[in-house]
This record gives C-alpha cells, sequence and structure tokens, in this order.
C-alpha cells in the first residue's frame, strides 16, 4: 500500500503550509459525491488522528482514513498546470471510470 506525491505537488503543499505558518502535511480520503459516486477530499493535517495510515513522500507526510484507503491505494497526487487552470491531478490506478466534468469517479 502506498501514496506519493510528485515533486510539484510536494513543492506546491510545502509553499502553502509555509503560508500557514503550520502543518505536516495533507489529509486524503473520498467521498460519495458526483455524477459517478466519488469525489477525492484533501485538506491541509495538522496533527496525525489515530485511525490515519501515514504514508512519506517527497519530505511531507500524506494522512489517509482506512475506509478511503481501498480506493485511493497506489494513487499518485500531481500538480499540473494546463493552459489557464491549475491544480492537483490524481493518477489512481482503481479508477474505471470518470464523470466528464472530472470531479468524480467510479472504482
Amino acid at each position: 500500500m502506498a501514496l506519493t506525491l510528485t515533486e510539484n505537488a510536494a513543492q506546491h503543499i510545502h509553499k502553502f503550509l509555509d503560508s500557514r505558518g503550520k502543518g505536516i502535511g495533507i489529509r486524503l480520503g473520498v467521498k460519495t459525491s458526483g455524477c459517478s459516486g466519488m469525489a477525492y477530499i484533501l485538506e491541509f493535517a495538522d496533527t496525525v488522528r489515530e485511525e490515519d495510515e501515514v504514508f512519506e513522500s517527497q519530505g511531507l507526510k500524506i494522512l489517509v482514513d482506512p475506509k478511503s484507503l481501498v480506493y485511493i491505494d497506489g494513487t499518485e497526487l500531481d500538480f499540473a498546470r494546463e493552459g489557464l487552470n491549475e491544480g492537483f491531478k490524481f493518477n489512481n490506478p482503481n479508477v474505471k471510470d470518470e464523470c466528464g466534468c472530472g470531479e468524480s469517479f467510479t472504482i
């Protein structure tokens, strides 16, 4: 089981954590939402919860609840700029289909 960050994603997260003045990494998970069934949750993490699975990549902690890990195991988080758009991109090998807007996915 593993979750990883690309160098671009790690640099972007480090910048945000520095500007916040606190944080140990990110919390990554999924929730039921969208037209395909599931959507990613991404937020800053200041502490590790007892139930968290902890991964380290590029000097940052990636915290995941056990229920979400089943759906995102093996995911690489990237940060990409495409034209005028920029944002995090989830390279999840478990995804079978995504909705047209890219906001949700199916396993």
